[in-house]
């Protein structure tokens, strides 16, 4: 890696298109909102939380006219929120937001150490900023001794009973732990675990080139440096050797049209399970255990009624079950904002899968 350093991806400055508005607290706030709608951009000058004033009319603007009840009305307004709300910006001069009373954020010198002067969407400047506390202060993940320090745009659970599932099947498994593949590395949070219990030698993968950067960084020169080996590649990449244990944590939902910078996360592609079901079956040893962590959230919402893994089970010809355990998923707090009536009916699924005989 050092003979070609990856490059960190990071919201893309943002080109302005002719004379922009300028947004004030003496602005009209309607007004501007309907300038964002005729697709202008404007600029938030003198106090952040001019900005975040813009941002909470507007969510109230677009929740008058598209419904946000049902999961897949949400997608609906979440793009629309997101295409509107990414022509609000702040100006960036030497690595420090260009209004009063703007929080510090460390990713501006860390991600755009080349720019001196330029432009960002308002919410991906919200979006640095909560990183950049995540990155710093780390997150308590259960089962795990010590925090995580996800770097930015690297996608951390929120719940964590899939977490759980997995650690409770890693306290009880007795078989050879010379070595596992985990496909999808993210935060390495199951890479950590799967050291924590033993396995002298875990290889991680992660398409997200910001999932290799900050774990190479988080691990340093310790000893975990020289059990988790990384590669930046789709699904296996380079790790071709069969191993006895393979974990993948994929996306739990089928694409839609949404895009950002953790969709590869949050969304899979028709191809993804086929392609890794048959890479999967050419790297697990004859007696090893593939376990695939996922749950019933599109079914349940109506995304999809396709089950990508009992799909392979029956259809593959590669694999079969050895058993599959089931958590339910803690209901939604009362606090949130979204309507997350499912939550309910949500079940975590460790699938423990073999070779089929």
């Amino acid at each position: 890696m050092s003979q070609n350093p990856l490059q960190a991806h990071r919201p893309e400055p943002i080109h302005l298109k002719g004379d922009i508005l300028v947004f004030t607290r003496k602005s009209d706030i309607q007004d501007t909102i309907q300038a964002l709608v005729l697709g202008k951009q404007v600029l938030v000058e003198e106090f952040y939380s001019n900005g975040l004033d813009l941002l909470k009319e507007l969510s109230s603007y677009l929740k008058k006219s598209l419904p946000n009840q049902s999961f897949l009305e949400q997608r609906e307004y979440r793009t629309e929120y997101r295409n509107l709300s990414n022509s609000i910006l702040l100006r960036v001069k030497e690595h420090e937001l260009q209004v009063k009373k703007a929080p510090e954020i460390g990713w501006l010198a860390k991600l755009y150490p080349e720019l001196s002067d330029f432009f960002l969407p308002f919410p991906q400047v919200q979006g640095l900023n909560s990183g950049w506390q995540w990155y710093k202060n780390g997150i308590k993940i259960p089962c795990l001794r010590n925090k995580i320090h996800p770097y930015y745009g690297v996608y951390f659970p929120t719940r964590f009973e899939h977490i759980v599932l997995f650690d409770n099947w890693l306290r009880r498994y007795q078989g050879p732990k010379k070595a596992a593949i985990d496909v999808g590395v993210g935060s390495g949070i199951l890479s950590l675990l799967m050291v924590q219990h033993g396995f002298q030698k875990v290889f991680g993968t992660d398409i997200n080139s910001n999932a290799i950067i900050g774990l190479t960084e988080f691990m340093g020169d310790t000893k975990l440096s020289r059990k988790i080996a990384l590669d930046f590649g789709h699904l296996f990449g380079k790790w071709v050797k069969p191993t006895e244990l393979i974990v993948f944590n994929p996306p739990w939902l089928p694409s839609s049209k949404e895009s950002n910078s953790l969709g590869d996360a949050i969304y899979y592609s028709e191809q993804l399970f086929p392609e890794f079901f048959e890479g999967a079956s050419q790297r697990l040893l004859p007696e090893g255990h593939l376990l695939v962590i996922f749950s019933n959230l599109a079914q349940i919402t109506g995304v999809t009624d396709k089950h990508p893994i009992e799909h392979e089970l029956l259809s593959g010809g590669r694999f079969e079950l050895e058993r599959c355990l089931k958590k339910s998923v803690k209901e939604a707090s009362q606090k949130t904002q979204r309507n997350q009536y499912w939550r309910g009916d949500e079940v975590v699924e460790l699938w423990v899968l073999k070779h089929r005989l």
